[in-house]
């Protein structure tokens, strides 16, 4: 299960290091793609596969799940760690995430999520205040 929170920096060259913890569970090849609340999904190429079935899935007729599967696959890029641990983000995934010095890597149970740390920083005050609300709200579904 992945989980936990790191602080890292994107280097000169666009490159990240990804937490050896992580490493060691996502593989040697993984694939990163835009992710929502403005942040970048990290998968594990299995992970991947399972998602990319379930959104095989969506009927194409719907302008929203077209749209999605747009956004998802689009966005997608196969990435591999170097011997030092780092890999290159995309310049157009580092834009979307507003990627630009400081960034948070998060575990999330099946994914990793890449943030910039200031959009991190500001989602974690918006959202700190209504967790108990939002936990009750799902307990009420039977979560």
């Amino acid at each position: 299960m992945l989980m936990g929170e790191f602080l890292h920096s994107v280097d000169n060259k666009g490159r990240l290091i990804l937490p050896a913890k992580f490493r060691e569970e996502i593989g040697d090849s993984f694939v990163v793609t835009k992710g929502l609340d403005t942040c970048l999904f990290v998968y594990t190429k299995e992970e991947w596969s399972n998602l990319e079935n379930k959104l095989k899935q969506l009927p194409l007729a719907k302008t929203e799940a077209r749209a999605f599967v747009r956004f998802f696959f689009a966005g997608a890029s196969e990435l591999e760690c170097d011997k030092q641990g780092r890999f290159l983000l995309p310049v157009n995934l580092r834009e979307y995430a507003k990627l630009d010095k400081d960034v948070v890597i998060i575990g999330v149970s099946s994914r990793i999520e890449i943030w910039s740390k200031d959009v991190w920083d500001d989602y974690n005050e918006q959202i700190g205040p209504t967790v108990a609300d939002i936990a009750e709200n799902l307990v009420d579904l039977g979560i």
